[in-house]
């Protein structure tokens, strides 16, 4: 029997793992990485979320990818995440980030079946604020290449499209208001409007995103700082709206439930404008709301992408099969108007969540992970 001093033992576990953990271009995966973590409950993004910078790089099971992250999506609700707004019984420390794009370096035997080393994926889990995340392939997305776009339609894309699948009800010739038209969901969900031949509304805060919405073929962009929406939608719409994706919050929400048309249906995505509030809420007009509903026998209903898991892979498979054929536009943006410049590196992070909430972004927010070439094993 062969026997083997713990230094020894420790020795052929290292030649083993570098030996069979190779990224594919063959040269060996870190054994230390850096990734963003919650450390304590807030709201405020920076204060909530360190960077580790020494973190060991996970191994994947028998099902798993392991992931080498090269963009990632920032999404509004990564700061009620860090709040502990989804689960209040998670307690820190916890990894953060909803979605991240790749390629695969490592792989269980299971996973093997459908992937292979150097393919490229997609995927909505938790951790992808980090070099390296495993991801169960049973829930990875293969893609074309590792292109930011594609990105895009994991939670953004796939938001717009079930939710308006689900519970828009969309025909030819209904009208719809989509708020914050110009963010990373509000352009999927002024497109696929346009796709249902509606009559899309979309609100903007600049000329430049009104300039967007137009060249994605919304029929009235209304850049609300220089035009009220309210008079707009009076005038123009005296009818009302049929439907309204809403992800604003406040002030837009009530302005949206009177604009609603005779059997209207609102949309509750989100509500941006009170998420860096202690709260996460913003104050709305809810004493009246059962009676401006019932006068109207209109519809008020909330969306949460995890509710819809079922649809999820029937969703991302259309709407890449919508963008292969040039009829969806993905739009990213990587900061190169931001302060600072680009978002490239995990650091960067935190520039672009404090961006997203200046409302400046056109499209989606991504960062791009650049490859570190350190801790080689």
């Amino acid at each position: 029997m062969l026997r083997l001093t713990a230094a020894g033992a420790r020795a052929i576990v290292d030649m083993s793992y570098a030996r069979h953990f190779l990224d594919f271009q063959g040269s060996a995966i870190p054994r230390a990485m850096q990734k963003l973590v919650v450390t304590r409950l807030s709201p405020n993004f920076s204060e909530a979320v360190t960077l580790r910078r020494d973190c060991p790089v996970p191994l994947p099971g028998d099902g798993d990818l392991l992931v080498r992250n090269r963009f990632v999506g920032i999404n509004a609700s990564d700061i009620n995440y860090s709040a502990g707004r989804y689960d209040p019984s998670v307690k820190p420390p916890f990894d953060i980030g909803f979605e991240g794009i790749g390629e695969v370096v490592a792989l269980g035997l299971s996973a093997s079946a459908k992937y292979s080393v150097g393919q490229a994926v997609a995927y909505m889990a938790p951790g992808s604020f980090a070099e390296y995340t495993v991801v169960p392939a049973s829930i990875a997305t293969p893609v074309p290449s590792v292109k930011p776009e594609y990105l895009t339609l994991l939670v953004s894309g796939t938001t717009a499209y079930i939710s308006l699948k689900e519970l828009g009800e969309l025909s030819e010739g209904k009208k719809v208001l989509v708020t914050a038209a110009a963010g990373g969901t509000g352009q999927f969900a002024v497109q696929l409007s346009k796709i249902a031949k509606c009559h899309v509304i979309g609100t903007c805060s600049s000329e430049e995103k009104l300039a967007f919405l137009k060249s994605i073929g919304c029929d009235r962009p209304i850049n609300y700082k220089a035009e009220p929406v309210a008079t707009v939608l009076k005038q123009e719409y005296p009818e009302g709206v049929d439907v309204v994706y809403e992800s604003v919050g406040g002030a837009m929400f009530d302005l949206a439930v009177d604009a609603l048309a005779l059997k209207g249906r609102l949309m509750v995505i989100g509500f941006i404008s009170g998420y860096q509030s202690p709260t996460g809420l913003s104050p709305v007009k809810a004493g009246a709301l059962p009676v401006k509903l019932l006068r109207k026998s209109a519809r008020l209903q909330g969306f949460f992408l995890n509710h819809y898991l079922s649809k999820y892979q029937a969703a991302m498979e259309h709407l890449l099969e919508l963008h292969s054929r040039g009829e969806l536009v993905c739009e990213v943006d990587l900061g190169h108007l931001a302060p600072g410049g680009r978002f490239i590196g995990l650091d960067s992070i935190f520039r672009a969540v404090d961006y997203m909430y200046t409302g400046k972004n056109i499209g989606k927010l991504v960062v791009e992970i650049p490859h570190s070439v350190s801790s080689k094993l």
